[in-house]
């Protein structure tokens, strides 16, 4: 059956904490002077991060400022022109999708990427079917979809045979997500995971990402809302021109804070650099 990965101690994990490198050992995923340039454009300069596990990591910044590039150098959409990724304290090199998603990296992009005309199961299996004695073994896969989706949490679902077609935004999101863990995935990536949707449906997703992280698995969350923000994060990592320019615990930031180093790369309330490990 599908698994997911239990809840770590509590105590090594929540907002605010900021022993990455101490108590909770190496960080799930460590970017160090990652680079990406397009002939003269550099869109990403020396970005150093740290992104543990069991936690959401806010990846934010006005638009043109990196997180994009970012997300999809260590999603292996791009190689990256210069630096280090490093996944549980190992250097890799992520070459394509296929080998991020092998080491347990899932992106969920703003499109969803999923088939309006099939339905939920179809979706969840597509390209990976479970086959029976030469035949699609559909028990298998509607079990084990509706369990995952109770396992988190998803209840607004009336049935896993339902077109994706008639599902609202939030259910959406609900089922691409959904499909990144079931392959097994430690580190999930959501890009504007709450964009177009309604007050209900956005609720709706950010306690799918406490989900998330409260079973262990790390979360990077790109969002233009700072209200979804403070309302999921453990931590932020501020995007300018380019660069990192501000890492730490939530509670370092309030909004008016976020909002100033987003439009001028810096703020005097916040550190530029905070904890991060080496």
């Amino acid at each position: 059956m599908t698994s997911i990965p239990e809840s770590p101690d509590s105590s090594s994990t929540g907002s605010g904490d900021s022993g990455i490198g101490s108590s909770l050992g190496p960080p799930l995923l460590k970017v160090r002077g990652l680079s990406k340039h397009f002939g003269a454009v550099r869109a990403m300069e020396n970005v150093d991060l740290d992104v543990p596990a069991g936690q959401v990591t806010a990846l934010i910044g006005d638009n043109g400022a990196g997180k994009s590039t970012l997300i999809k150098t260590v999603a292996g959409i791009w190689a990256p022109t210069a630096g280090q990724i490093f996944w549980k304290g190992q250097e890799v090199h992520i070459h394509t999708p296929r080998t991020a998603t092998d080491l347990g990296i899932a992106t969920v992009y703003q499109d969803l990427a999923l088939c309006d005309n099939l339905d939920i199961v179809q979706n969840m299996y597509l390209g990976r079917e479970e086959m029976r004695r030469g035949t699609l073994d559909e028990i298998k896969m509607e079990l084990e979809t509706r369990k995952l989706l109770n396992d988190l949490s998803v209840s607004t679902v009336k049935s896993v045979r339902q077109l994706v077609g008639s599902l609202s935004g939030g259910q959406r999101q609900a089922v691409a997500v959904a499909r990144a863990v079931m392959r097994q995935s430690e580190l999930v990536i959501l890009d504007e995971p709450t964009a177009a949707l309604g007050v209900t449906q956005t609720g709706q997703v950010l306690e799918l990402i406490k989900t998330l992280s409260s079973r262990g698995i790390g979360v990077i969350v790109i969002s233009h809302n700072l209200n979804d923000v403070f309302a999921v994060a453990d931590r932020i990592a501020v995007m300018y021109l380019g660069s990192l320019v501000s890492e730490g615990p939530i509670s370092n930031y309030d909004t008016a804070s976020a909002v100033e180093v987003i439009t001028t790369g810096a703020s005097s309330r916040v550190p530029a650099r905070y904890s991060s490990a080496q």
